[in-house]
Order: structure tokens, then sequence, then C-alpha cells
């Protein structure tokens, strides 16, 4: 059950226990909105699962969305600090988010994705060997070094208090372009399930939550780490700003954005993003011109924002 309380965002320091349903970032992706136009600047505790292959991960989150923000004219004293890892099923993870707050949105055109200069990466294991993350990281390099030398994958092994209730190791990936666009993919390990029927396993999950595990499952860490980068080159391949991951954050800001033109670049509309448009102007008013681009295969967006303040902070 969810509770809303009409008024103002409070903010100040938080914490919370996220269940091992959904990920940290499940929980994380709304207070990254929500925490700019709070009364007091957000320091919020959260703790659960870090890593999996259904909600964005802590590491793209902390690479690819937080570094976005500045466009938008927030900049300073903005953290997400990954105190420990936490793998599913179990969790254990726990990260703390900073925010300052903001009176106003800027505008953004950003629209020229540039060339691919440099890839990162960070690959993690949590009770489990060094080995695993060196495996994930040598194959991911072996894919991407074929288009571009500037490739480095940072390794994080977590042991004792820091690497969360069960074993787990994933993948994180970010490519910069010249114009400082960023694009991401990432992967997780995910332990087996045991053997069962179709009818056997409806009636274990009973629930919806459960059903939105998926069945990616990769028999070595070479696999995942192949399967990261092919991932990241398709991404990089649809072109754009504004990756998969980033689109419901920008069109976001943009519709509640100064009363000024703001325009980004994506590569391909997904559903998630269709129905996101929607509910913008259901909610907002705000209607998004989309300009397809035959040259480069890609749709431009273009809006003009309601003009959201906050009223809660103080003018100095």
């Amino acid at each position: 059950m969810v509770t809303y309380h009409p008024g103002i965002i409070n903010g100040g320091e938080l914490s919370h226990q996220c269940p091992t349903s959904r990920a940290i970032g499940y929980f994380l992706e709304p207070l990254i909105s929500l925490a700019p136009f709070a009364k007091t600047p957000f320091d919020i505790t959260l703790t659960g699962i870090t890593n999996d292959n259904v909600d964005t991960s802590v590491d793209v989150i902390r690479t690819v969305l937080l570094p976005q923000l500045r466009r938008f004219g927030i900049s300073e004293n903005v953290e997400l600090k990954i105190s420990k890892r936490g793998a599913a099923p179990l969790g254990g993870g726990q990260v703390n988010f900073k925010c300052p707050i903001i009176r106003a949105l800027k505008p953004v055109q950003f629209t020229d994705a540039g060339l691919v200069k440099r890839i990162r990466g960070i690959a993690y294991a949590t009770r489990m060997s060094p080995q695993m993350a060196n495996r994930m990281m040598e194959s991911a390099r072996s894919v991407l070094t074929r288009y571009i030398p500037d490739v480095y994958i940072y390794t994080d092994v977590y042991k004792g208090a820091e690497s969360g209730n069960c074993p787990g190791y994933a993948l994180s990936l970010v490519a910069e372009t010249t114009t400082d666009a960023l694009i991401s993919t990432e992967c997780a390990y995910q332990p087996r399930k045991k053997a069962t029927t179709e009818k056997e396993s409806f009636q274990e999950k009973g629930g919806v939550t459960d059903m939105l595990v998926n069945d990616y499952q990769f028999p070595t860490p070479e696999d995942l780490g192949v399967r990261c980068a092919r991932q990241l080159l398709t991404e990089i391949k649809k072109g754009g700003t504004v990756d998969t991951i980033s689109q419901w954050l920008n069109l976001l800001f943009i519709a509640i954005g100064p009363e000024d033109v703001g325009k980004i670049r994506v590569g391909s509309l997904t559903p998630f993003t269709v129905q996101y448009l929607r509910d913008l102007k259901t909610f907002f008013g705000v209607t998004f011109k989309m300009t397809p681009d035959k040259e480069t295969h890609t749709v431009l967006l273009a809006s003009v924002g309601v003009g959201f303040t906050n009223v809660n902070k103080r003018v100095n």
C-alpha cells in the first residue's frame, strides 16, 4: 500500500530498508527527481539489493544519471556513496544519497551525440574470488578494444561486512562521447533456479512482484562480460544523446523546466518511454514534438516546460 500525503517535500536525513523484491535503484530513481525540490537537502540511506537484472543498479545511477543533473543546474554536493554491496536475492547492501535543493531547473538543448572517445566500467564481486571480477573485465575488454583503444574497467571486490548477505558479481559499462553524452549498459549474476514445471512455478510465485525477475543465466563470468559489452555496442549503434536508461529523467526535467524550449535526441523510443510521455501529458499537460531523423535514425524530442519552481527554497 502506498500512502500519499499532499504538501511540501521535507527532505532531511532519512533511512529506509528496501524489500528484497526490488533493488535499491527502484526506490532511488524517484528520489532523484524529487530531491531537488525539497525543503531541505536530501541525506538518505537505503539498504537492500544494489545490483540485479531488473532495476537500474547503483553503479549506473552514480556514473550516468547523477552526472546528467549538471545540465539542469544541479551540480554541487550531489553524491551517491556505496558503503556495502548487496547481491540478489538476500541483499545487504547500503548506499547514501545526498542532493542539494534548487529554485528552478535550467533549460537544456542537447542534440549533438558526438563520437565515442572512451569507455569505462566497474566489475564487482562479493563473497567470491577476485578472479570473477577479472574474468568479466578481460572478456568485456576483448570485445570493446576491437573498436576503441581507450577502454578501462575497474575491479571492485568486497569482503567481510561490506560484501552483503550472499555472493554475486556484476558489470556496468559507460561510453562517453566527445559532447559528454553518456551511454550505459549493465549485467548482473543471477543464481540458478531449481527446475520446475510451468504450473508449479506460477503457483510458487503467487504474485506479480516475483514474476519481474528475469531468466538471464550466465554460465561463466566470461559470458556475462561478453553480453554486457555487446549490449553497449548495440546501445551506441542506436545513437542519440540520451541512452535508454536516462530517457525518463531528461524528459521529466524538460517537462517541469522553465518556459523555454528543451530538446534531446534519443536512439529509439522504448514502450516505457511511450507510456511515460502519455503520463507527462496527463499530469503536466506537456506535449513533446517528435521529429524522426532519417540520416542518423534517431528521434528528436522537443517541448516547452511548465516553469515549475521550488517554492520551499528560500531566496537569498
